[in-house]
């Protein structure tokens, strides 16, 4: 059975959890990806085609030099568009999926050369035959390349600035009547501190929740020691606490400088 999270937990024992993509979206941008390989070869083809009415004395050169770019075509268009686009092609990046390294790392050369290599194998014997039959085996829809190469293909998440977060936590939780927000000094807080804050409340009720009471102890605790303030036995009251302080702090900081 295939599964939708894939959890990876960082250095600094932050657990970070990837969409794993299904049989269907990846399908859909195999579909474009060939559309465009199809296209490209067809153009390779009529200006081969055009170059050898011109030259029939090297027809068989000609012949020779057309079939070593259209497989370098075929196989080069992922792993060129995977390395150059951070493991996107153009049909996974129109459907919003990307390939990772396990571990969430960027994919490797090497990687990309594996995974695609073996990517022949995987379409036997006609239209992706054997990768999907392993995509269903595999409980993260990983096809023989992926398994060779060591990765995996996850839902891209949409980009996110700091201004949006701003404003989109503030709809996420009320101040509650009490709040000690104003006695929270986050001054040591850097923006990457507060987007991961911002990342886990907009994220936190579609995680499993095993998943978001670890986030949220880990979390707790490490501002607990960095902000020297207590837990009041509830860790994602402290991240929404600091979050507001944060925000207070910004806008007053925006405020004087106007």
């Amino acid at each position: 059975m295939v599964s939708g999270d894939y959890i990876v937990e960082t250095p600094e024992q932050i657990e970070l959890a990837y969409d794993v993509a299904g049989i269907g979206s990846r399908f859909l941008a195999a579909i474009v990806d060939s559309a465009l390989i199809a296209l490209a070869e067809l153009a390779l083809f009529f200006a081969l085609a055009q170059i050898i009415g011109i030259f029939e004395f090297a027809e068989s050169v000609l012949i020779a030099i057309g079939a070593a770019l259209g497989f370098a075509i075929l196989w080069g268009y992922y792993i060129a568009f995977e390395l150059t686009w951070n493991g996107q092609s153009p049909g996974k990046r129109l459907i919003g999926l990307r390939v990772v390294s396990e571990g969430g790392r960027p994919i490797t050369v090497v990687g990309s050369i594996i995974r695609n290599l073996i990517r022949i194998v995987d379409f036997l014997p006609f239209l992706y035959g054997v990768g999907v039959i392993a995509m269903f085996i595999d409980r993260r829809a990983r096809r023989l390349g992926d398994l060779a190469a060591s990765t995996l293909v996850v839902r891209e998440r949409a980009d996110v600035t700091l201004e949006s977060l701003v404003n989109s936590v503030a709809l996420n939780f009320p101040s509650q009547s009490g709040d000690t927000t104003d006695l929270i000094d986050v001054s040591s807080l850097t923006s990457d501190d507060y987007t991961l804050l911002c990342d886990f409340l907009n994220q936190r009720h579609h995680l499993a929740q095993s998943v978001r009471r670890r986030l949220a102890a880990q979390l707790g605790a490490g501002l607990q020691a960095r902000l020297d303030v207590s837990l009041d036995g509830d860790p994602e009251r402290l991240v929404e606490r600091v979050v507001r302080a944060y925000q207070r702090q910004r806008r007053q900081g925006s405020q004087v400088s106007d």
